[in-house]
Formats: C-alpha cells, structure tokens, sequence
C-alpha cells in the first residue's frame, strides 16, 4: 500500500510542485471535509474504487493527492423532495456506500469516531466518515435519524440543501420558520445526543444563529466562501464566521471559482440563466413522477464538475489560497478546514483538474510563507479535533 501511494503521488506531483510541499502533503494528515461519492455510482453503475474517466473523485485519484480521510459525503437532489423521496433515495445511498467500501476494503474503511480514524490512519488506508448533504426527512423525523445513525451516518446538514423544510431554513428558499423552530432544536439535541457532526452549510444566517445559541458541540459549515468576497447567500458574513469559531466550530472552504470569485460566479449566472442555488422551477412535475423517473431525470447531472469558462476568468491556486488567508485572519487557523466539494459542482481553480492536484495546494501554502503547523491544521488537523470532540 505505501508502495503503490509513492508511485501515485510521485505521478501527480511530477513538475508541479516542490520536494518539501510533497514531504509535507504526504506526511500531513489530510482531512477533506466534503466530498461528493456514490450519486454517480448510484446512476452510472460505476466503481469508486477503479480509475473513473471524467469527473474529478475517484478513490485511485484520492490516493494520488494525499488523502487519508474524508466526509463521504451522500447528496439528496431536490428533484426527490416533492414526492417525498429524500428518505428513501437516502438509505439507497448510504447501502451503496457500505456495499463499495466493503468491496473496496483494501483501500478504505468506514469510520464511526476519532478512535477509528486513528486506528484506520495506521494501516495505510483512508477513512470515510459517513456524511449526509440534503434532506435526509423534510419533517426531521428523529426516529429516521437515528436509524440513519444506526446505519453509520456520522454528520448530516441540518437544511434540505437548498429546499425549505418543516425545522430549519435554508439560505436560498424562501423562510420558513426565521431559523429553527422548536422540532428544530430538538433535531439539533437530538445530534448533540448521538455524537453527530451538525453541518450548516446551505442554512440561513439566522439558522446558523440559533443552531449556535442551542447546540452543546461545535458547528461546522463544511464547504463555504465569504460573504465579504462574493455577495451571495450561500457564503459566510464575517460576524458569523467570527461566531462559529467563537462556539469552537470550523469553516470549510469550497474549491469552486463560484464562491470566491465574483467574475467567474456572474459569467456562470449568465450562461444558465440563474444563479446555481436557484431550484425554484422544481416541484412542477417531480410530485407526480415514480422514483425511477426521477433517477433517469437527475442521472445526467452527475459527476457535478462545473463549467468551462475562458482561463482569463479562473483564480488561481494563490488566488484560492489567499481567500483562505483572508478567513484566517477573522477567525484565526484553528478555524478553517479543507471543504473541497469534488464532484459536487465547482468550477476548479486554474490549473486543477481533479483531486489528485491537492498537493498543489500544499505548495502554495508553503510558497506564501505557511508554518508547516498551520499548513497540517488547515489539511486536516482541525476537522480531526472537532469530530473527536463531537463523536466522543
């Protein structure tokens, strides 16, 4: 296994970044706080674990840019919340998950809490923690969330991505409930209770306001920008960037150009016509369609892996570094994480074309004048001490 990662990461790596940046990327524990798995396998009948053409994840790839754990991360579409199929397509899911990773043991295992990192981290394979993104029941049924967690899901967003539902609003559907209602904040209990890791990316401000006031565990928005930088509601103000930290939660930020940059993010809007969030046109049809319809509607979509517009409007590696330089000097670096979002949608950064760039990154930190310390926060480090604390 080591073997095999060598050649792999000396293959990604040729001509493209410093000897010490490749030391220091494999050495790191590398802790990627979102990564989009199994949709694609869902609908194209592929293997994670085999060298996948297109998209820009695949366990190969991951091993290639230094990965030793991530949040495998399931996504319920908003197409299956009209019907009320979120439930369902989310034990689908999460028995694919389990039926790859066990076909691909050699290579990966399922982590239920820190102590299983640890002990996963010294056999040379990487760790998946089971993460949920969307709906997993618009009502937050708590009976369903805990046979989920039975199941081993270890972290779920709280909003239905960007949907409305019945205890939480999300940042880009209209409000419901101005934050949480009270099933909310059992829901947010309830994932205290269970040693849940509770994601808030995709909620409101004032959701992420009132999941702070309640909650017991650190927060943690998972893929994210700044609001300061890119005037969207999918991204962070920084009153509450300064907040989270302050409850000891994370910030992970997001490798598209959509977030941080303000060109790229209008170029796109006007290519489709809307912004990436905007799901108001579904529900039309979608309540009345079989859940199989629905599979062959979505299929097309995946892997999510953004558009392609002329370089001359891409930031570059620097560029994404810097923004989260900018964090860190709000939150400071025991705040920021890795929140990547591989083939969930971004448009990736000049010169990147999938996850086994990563290392890229690495030399970049380094290039700016990053201690090593702070640069191994930020890969992993971080993420590694909020979820041991919340899955204590």
């Amino acid at each position: 296994m080591k073997l095999l990662f060598a050649v792999l990461l000396a293959g990604s790596l040729s001509g493209e970044v410093s000897e010490k940046a490749a030391r220091l990327h494999k050495d790191a524990y590398v802790f990627d706080g979102h990564i989009h798995v199994m949709n694609r396998q869902f609908h194209d009948g592929s293997d994670i674990g085999q060298p996948l053409q297109g998209g820009q994840m695949d366990l190969p790839r991951a091993r290639a840019g230094g990965v030793d754990a991530m949040f495998f991360s399931l996504f319920i579409p908003e197409e299956y919340y009209p019907p009320r199929y979120e439930t369902k397509h989310a034990l689908r899911l999460l028995n694919l998950a389990h039926e790859q990773i066990a076909k691909n043991r050699h290579q990966i295992e399922i982590a239920l809490n820190a102590r299983d990192l640890d002990r996963i981290r010294k056999t040379g394979k990487m760790a998946a923690v089971l993460d949920l993104e969307g709906g997993f029941d618009l009502d937050g049924d708590l009976n369903v969330l805990g046979a989920l967690y039975r199941l081993g899901l270890r972290s779920a967003q709280l909003p239905a991505h960007n949907w409305a539902n019945e205890f939480a609003d999300s940042c880009c559907a209209k409000p419901k409930w101005n934050g949480l209602n009270e099933h909310g904040r059992r829901v947010v209990a309830e994932m205290n209770r269970l040693g849940m890791v509770i994601n808030v990316s995709h909620a409101s401000d004032n959701t992420i306001e009132q999941v702070l006031a309640v909650s017991t565990d650190p927060i943690v928005c998972t893929h994210h920008g700044m609001r300061a930088l890119n005037d969207i509601p999918r991204n962070l103000p920084d009153d509450l960037m300064r907040k989270i930290a302050a409850k000891g939660g994370l910030i992970g930020f997001h490798i598209g150009n959509e977030f941080h940059n303000r060109k790229m993010f209008d170029w796109r809007t006007k290519q489709a016509g809307k912004a990436f969030w905007d799901t108001t046109a579904i529900g039309k049809k979608e309540g009345r369609l079989p859940i199989a319809e629905i599979d062959k509607h979505v299929a097309p979509t995946f892997p999510m892996v953004g558009m392609n517009p002329p370089d001359s409007l891409l930031m570059s590696v620097d560029d994404w570094i810097a923004v989260v330089e900018r964090a860190s000097s709000i939150v400071g670096e025991d705040h920021v994480m890795l929140g990547s979002d591989w083939d969930g949608g971004p448009t990736l950064p000049r010169g990147v074309k999938d996850i086994s760039d990563l290392p890229q990154f690495t030399d970049s930190m380094l290039r700016r004048g990053w201690s090593e310390t702070r640069i191994r926060k930020f890969l992993g480090e971080n993420l590694l001490r909020v979820f041991r604390q919340v899955s204590k």
